[in-house]
């Protein structure tokens, strides 16, 4: 596997990771088929959203991929008063990833980040490596320091 953006800005900022791949569906994309093929915890596995708010633009959400965002409360975690998901259409060109792909870390732009308070019951977490088919184990408060995010209620 070659490194991602996300892999190499980790390990310049020497953050104990573990990397662990899977093979890609192009037709099931889902963050429950991602825990199915690498045989892990599903609340674990947290989904990368990308939303736009009526005040503060656009802001990045990590969720365990079991759960559905609260627009309601990643509204108010982030300022603002009503939000929603991007188009997919303009995920590649906002973030520098496709669906499926998505990683918080690594950005073309370091968005306003908001991981889901679940994070903390876990020593790892896993989150997409910036490309389909890899998944990065990494420490929820490293992650946290990494993308300067804060914990929220967010499901």
């Amino acid at each position: 596997m070659s490194k991602t953006n996300a892999i190499r800005i980790l390990e310049s900022h020497k953050i104990k990771i573990e990397t662990i791949s899977y093979e890609v569906d192009e037709d099931d994309l889902s963050g429950e088929t991602v825990a199915l093929k690498t045989g892990v915890n599903p609340e674990t596995v947290f989904k990368t959203l990308v939303c736009i708010g009526d005040k503060n633009g656009h802001a990045v959400f990590c969720i365990p991929v079991t759960q559905e965002l609260n627009l309601k409360k990643a509204a108010q975690a982030s300022g603002n008063k009503k939000i929603e998901m991007i188009k997919l259409k303009d995920l590649l060109l906002l973030t520098g990833y496709v669906r499926g792909g998505c990683s918080p870390i690594g950005m073309k732009k370091l968005f306003p980040t908001y991981i889901d308070e679940t994070a903390q019951l876990f020593d790892k977490i896993f989150v997409s490596a910036g490309v389909r088919g890899t998944q990065v184990k990494i420490n929820p408060d490293d992650l946290l320091n990494i993308v300067s995010a804060c914990y929220a209620d967010l499901i």
